[in-house]
């Protein structure tokens, strides 16, 4: 079960990896939020937190690419409603993610009670 309630950051994590991959910036930066995932597996108070805080910063980025990319893309003419649309939906996604930790599990296994 706690692996099911794990799922969402998981995803979110390796969203957002792609996405600073996409953006240009070097390698290492995907593989630290990609590493950032392990955290999962230390059943720490502080580890629950560092990924929440990774979560909520990863959802304003989300937000804030939304925003470039949206300007960009009405100043080309282009429509960017479905762009809009997909990465406010992303961001909505990684933020709730960080949710799992209020359920009662991931409370117990992260000393978060």
């Amino acid at each position: 079960m706690t692996f099911l309630l794990s799922v969402p950051v998981i995803i979110s994590m390796l969203l957002l990896a792609a996405h600073t991959s996409r953006a240009g910036l070097p390698l290492v930066v995907a593989i630290l939020v990609l590493a950032l995932s392990a955290l999962l597996l230390m059943p720490r108070r502080w580890a629950a937190r560092t990924l929440q805080m990774a979560l909520g910063l990863g959802a304003l980025e989300w937000v804030r690419s939304t925003v470039v990319l949206a300007m960009a893309r009405r100043a080309a003419g282009i429509p960017s409603t479905r762009l809009v649309i997909i990465l406010l939906a992303v961001a909505l996604v990684t933020a709730v993610s960080s949710l799992v930790f209020r359920h009662p599990r991931m409370r117990r296994r992260f000393g978060l009670d």
